[in-house]
């Protein structure tokens, strides 16, 4: 969700060798780029159309990529994501900002407090955090509190 650009463009490694010197030798940047309450699955058309574009609100009607719901306005350089997902995108960019001083501009911080509130955690979200905070040892807590002592639970029912 939050591209390597963004947390990396930030950071002294980034400005004397990019990216592949900040996996190399930034231990911040190498567990932000790892983490997983910031790894999602996505179309590979729409990631690399968004590019490290921010996220913003668009006029557009989605309809660039058939049944996906997503806006990508070139000319602007941001991206709309569907709403289902613009609530989970505010928290994850509020917890790489708390967790690795990833820095939000204004404008940022009040669309994400837009989408956090008008987007709330649905079920599936607190899941989801549930299961990555029991692999990370510790939870997104924008979306929810992990309790790691049910963890050994989780993983005995996968078996």
């Amino acid at each position: 969700m939050v591209p390597a650009w963004v947390i990396g463009h930030q950071r002294r490694c980034w400005q004397n060798g990019g990216r592949s010197n900040c996996a190399r030798h930034d231990s911040t940047y190498q567990r932000a780029e790892a983490d997983l309450h910031n790894l999602v699955p996505s179309i590979g058309e729409v990631n690399g159309d968004r590019s490290n574009f921010g996220f913003g609100w668009l006029p557009q009607k989605p309809q660039q990529y058939g049944a996906c719901p997503m806006v990508v306005d070139f000319k602007a350089r941001k991206a709309m994501p569907r709403p289902q997902i613009r609530g989970m995108i505010a928290r994850t960019y509020f917890y790489m900002s708390d967790r690795y001083g990833l820095r939000l501009s204004k404008q940022d911080r009040q669309l994400y407090n837009a989408w956090h509130k008008q987007y709330p955690p649905q079920t599936w979200e607190r899941q989801r955090n549930h299961m990555v905070g029991c692999v990370m040892g510790w939870g997104n807590p924008y979306v929810g509190p992990v309790d790691l002592a049910t963890c050994s639970n989780l993983s005995s029912r996968r078996r």
